[in-house]
């Protein structure tokens, strides 16, 4: 090994330095292998897919714990040849070098480091050297203060209990001493004017000469301060029922006669007559200063006058040439005036727990007052009340539900589900911001009001539904009842009754849109403006009224149609409304068509009173299938009328679709 390091030997050549560059090639990839592994933690065997760790016990492992050198040599020198020997060397005297390097370098960069920390640790020897020495002197010190202290405490200890004897028999001495003197310095208070101190006094011995009225002293300074405590109770009382002295003076009598022992309900009633005079005179004062003036009206009070306004608004005749108010601007009036009214009364009953108002800190106006007067007596008794009166309009009297306008029953439900889905969460949440409630009582929950405003408003749109309904039908019923149908003309055009009801239908659909949502429809088919026309002139229905219907089989039809009931859809006239306009057109139409049929069934047709009646309903389903949410509703109904009149003609001939289409048209 030696002679391989001192250098090349006499056999070596050119061809040998060449291999040098490729022998070294492995090596440098070898160690770049290396960096990779030690940067993502694998050894040798993870990174070659091997076993990973070298075997133990292997002698030729340079980093084992069992390395021999000469073991080591031998298979160097077996394996390897002179050249790979040589460069084994060479690798070798590197590295060694390089961990000198290393060594080196790690020692200047830290030798400052050491140096300090050699310091720190000989200073931290000295100082606490020191500390003992201290510890050591404060514990001696300490025994001898302990020492000290007993020696006193011993020396002491029978004066101090003779102290502690003395102080009690001066505390006593001084109690009795006050109670002998008592009644001077209760004379003296009552003289002076000081009742206050007078009343304490009282206060501070009134247990003592409780406990010890039995003995024959205490028993005499009991009744001298009785008789003094009487004079003072009167003296009092005249202060107290005199009209001069004002409600601080009034408040502080009442606070030292109920200290005395007077009775509170005597006290309270005489000082609420007492204010309620002063009150009174107050009043009467203002009154005569600034005139008589009108009282300003509550909320409640207001909302009903508001109510009416809007009522009159509604029901007044428009002017010639201008049109009456819109129900939206209806609407935004009536809820901005109830708000700020409702804010203006919460601003006034606020001034009752002002900072400045000195009875504003009593635990009345603290609690019971913002809870139940205020929250619960005004704000939710309003609401109630509101609702109240919407669902008075419900109880109208006669068919066309008395003289209420249907638009105002429109709005007012509008009115109620705002309130129900805003206006209520917000001037209760406003109330309890302004009125800071201190008191546990129940209160009214939101969700309960706004279940009671939803109920009024769902109330208030079933009766505008029913009132519109009504309407049209009064239409309908008439134009039935009064025209002779068995021995009418031909018809020629649609009757002015059908058009009417499509124009009234039109309005409220406008009039409903003001307010209310559009809702949601079935889908609608491509041909529904004329599948009327289909359904009452099929060859199901051309079979049902052909020339062959004879009167000798009327048993026969009449089962047909009664079977084509049972699988037709049953139709719910009065189902409950929904908050939208489809749901409301919904209601009214079917409310107008179930009355058409039912007159119907009370008529005699002839065949051109069927054929009209065809007409109409054609004409009817032109335009009625657009306002409802599933057109084969009115489908059905114009179908069941159409099918009542026929049974009802003692000669039922239908008249041709064409025919029914130009009339229809054309009208």
């Amino acid at each position: 090994m030696a002679a391989a390091a001192a250098g090349p030997g006499p056999g070596s050549g050119p061809g040998d330095s060449l291999e040098r560059p490729e022998a070294e090639a492995p090596e440098r990839r070898r160690k770049a292998h290396g960096m990779l592994k030690l940067y993502y933690g694998l050894s040798e065997g993870e990174a070659a897919g091997r076993p990973v760790g070298p075997d133990p016990l292997d002698p030729t492992d340079l980093n084992g714990a069992h390395f021999d050198p000469e073991v080591y040599l031998d298979k160097l020198r077996r394996e390897c040849p002179l050249a790979q020997l040589m460069d084994s060397e060479t690798d070798m005297v590197r590295q060694i070098r390089a961990l000198d390097s290393d060594m080196q370098t790690l020692v200047y960069e830290n030798y400052n480091k050491f140096i300090s920390a050699t310091d720190t640790i000989r200073k931290m020897k000295n100082d606490f050297r020191k500390m003992e020495d201290e510890m050591d002197r404060l514990a001696t010190n300490m025994a001898v203060i302990t020492e000290f202290s007993a020696r006193i405490s011993a020396t002491l200890q029978d004066r101090h209990e003779r102290i502690t004897k003395l102080a009690g028999v001066h505390a006593l001495l001084r109690k009795l001493q006050f109670l002998f003197e008592l009644p001077s310095r209760l004379t003296k208070c009552v003289e002076l004017g000081a009742y206050g101190q007078a009343v304490r006094y009282q206060g501070r011995a009134r247990a003592v000469l409780q406990q010890y009225q039995h003995l024959p002293s205490f028993r005499a300074i009991q009744d001298d301060c009785q008789v003094i405590t009487a004079r003072l109770a009167q003296q009092l009382r005249q202060r107290f029922r005199e009209g001069g002295s004002g409600a601080p003076e009034q408040a502080e009598c009442v606070e030292l006669l109920l200290a005395l022992g007077e009775p509170a309900e005597e006290l309270c009633e005489e000082f609420l007559a007492h204010a309620r005079g002063r009150l009174e005179e107050e009043l009467r004062s203002l009154e005569a200063e600034l005139g008589p003036s009108p009282p300003a009206p509550d909320v409640l009070e207001f909302t009903d006058h508001g109510l009416t306004d809007v009522r009159q608004a509604l029901a007044a005749p428009r002017m010639a040439g201008k049109e009456g108010p819109g129900l939206a601007r209806l609407l935004a009036n009536v809820a901005s005036s109830i708000l700020s009214h409702i804010k203006a009364s919460l601003a006034s009953v606020h001034l009752f727990t002002a900072k400045e108002v000195s009875f504003s800190n009593k635990p009345y106006f603290r609690g019971e007052f913002c809870s139940q007067g205020v929250r619960e007596g005004l704000i939710v008794g309003f609401i109630r009340s509101m609702c109240q009166t919407a669902q008075s309009f419900c109880d109208s009297p006669g068919e066309k539900g008395g003289a209420t306008p249907p638009a105002l029953l429109l709005l007012l439900s509008r009115l109620c589900l705002d309130y129900e889905t805003a206006t209520i969460s917000y001037i209760l949440t406003l109330t309890d911001e302004q009125f800071l409630v201190q008191d546990q009582s129940p209160v009214t929950p939101v969700s309960t009001l706004c279940a009671e405003a939803r109920e009024t408003a769902r109330r208030l749109l079933t009766h505008y539904v029913k009132v519109q309904g009504l309407v049209i039908s009064q239409m309908l019923r008439k134009s039935v009842e009064t025209r002779d149908w068995l021995s009418t003309l031909e018809p020629r055009n649609v009757r002015a009754v059908m058009k009417r009801v499509v124009e009234d239908t039109t309005a409220i659909d406008v009039q409903v849109g003001l307010l209310y949502e559009e809702g949601v429809r079935k889908a609608q088919s491509s041909d529904s403006s004329k599948r009327t026309f289909s359904v009452y002139s099929s060859s199901r229905q051309q079979g049902r009224y052909a020339p062959s219907y004879t009167p000798s089989a009327p048993m026969d039809t009449n089962l047909l149609s009664n079977i084509q009931k049972l699988f037709s859809e049953r139709i719910d006239v009065f189902s409950p409304v929904e908050f939208n306009k489809v749901s409301v057109l919904t209601g009214i139409i079917k409310i107008s068509l179930k009355t058409l049929l039912e007159c119907v069934r009370l008529r005699t047709f002839g065949r051109f009173g069927l054929q009209q009646v065809q007409v109409d309903c054609h004409f009817l389903q032109l335009y009625l299938w657009r306002f409802v949410a599933d057109e084969e509703l009115v489908h059905l109904l114009l179908d069941e009328v159409v099918a009542s009149a026929a049974l009802r003609c003692p000669d039922p001939v239908p008249m041709e679709p064409s025919v029914v289409e130009v009339i229809c048209e054309r009208g």
